[in-house]
């Protein structure tokens, strides 16, 4: 239980680093290859970390392993400790991870400073979710 709250913690405190340097995010992302390169490292390290979480959450619940990083969180909300409706729509963070993992060179700022950092509040449905189930 000790290294879920290390996991939970750690994600807290990306989502509060990324809210942090999220100003002026298209202006930067387009001109500065340090914010970039931090932004994105961030974006990869939260995105990683809530996959570990709920491979974690499975382990500890007794539950079939997932094939694919996407599946535990569909592992998730097929044993209701995600709403199955959030755990579906949020199993695309582990595509998103993959993305930042082999694809960062095509990224684009406006996806990334739009979609992505407005959707920080999924994140933290997430871990919410993940406290309840684990009480």
């Amino acid at each position: 239980m000790e290294r879920i709250k290390q996991k939970t913690g750690r994600i807290l405190e990306y989502i509060k680093i990324i809210e942090d340097i999220r100003d002026d995010c298209e202006a930067k992302f387009t001109t500065d290859p340090i914010y970039r390169g931090a932004l994105l490292h961030y974006m990869y390290l939260l995105a990683d970390t809530c996959i570990v979480l709920a491979e974690m959450t499975i382990k500890k619940k007794g539950l079939r392993p997932p094939q694919s990083y996407s599946e535990a969180f569909d592992i998730l909300g097929d044993n209701k400790i995600l709403d199955p409706d959030f755990a579906y729509s949020f199993a695309r963070i582990a595509g998103f991870r993959n993305f930042l993992a082999h694809d960062y060179d095509t990224i684009d700022a406006d996806i990334i400073c739009k979609n992505i950092l407005s959707s920080l509040g999924d994140i933290q449905t997430f871990v919410d979710q993940i406290k309840t189930a684990l009480k």
